[in-house]
């Protein structure tokens, strides 16, 4: 499973970049819909940042070192990017079930 990541992830900031847009748009869909007034739920923001960086991060490593095979940078990078997305998937979720009445 880390070989398909990797296979589409590294040394390909387009890829990274089109993930970091999908993570806005969520963003934005939460912001427009029933969702705008659950602050739990306005965290979608935050691994779009992530992805963003990390495709300005992927681009320099490609420019700077394209025959880097060697990353250790990713066993960093992409636990910190996992949380974030696990993260603001359970807070959107946890928003939205309160804003329905739910239990917390």
């Amino acid at each position: 499973m880390i070989d398909l990541f990797a296979l589409w992830l590294v040394q390909r900031p387009l890829n990274i970049l089109a993930v970091g847009v999908a993570h806005l748009a969520l963003w934005i869909i939460c912001r427009v819909s029933l969702l705008r007034h659950v602050p739990q739920a306005n965290v979608f923001w935050m691994p779009a940042l992530l992805w963003l960086v990390y495709a300005i991060w992927e681009w320099l490593v490609k420019v700077k070192s394209p025959d880097a095979n060697i990353r250790v940078d990713l066993l960093l990078l992409w636990p910190v990017l996992a949380i974030a997305m696990v993260w603001s998937l359970w807070r959107a979720v946890r928003g939205w079930r309160l804003s329905r009445g739910g239990k917390p």
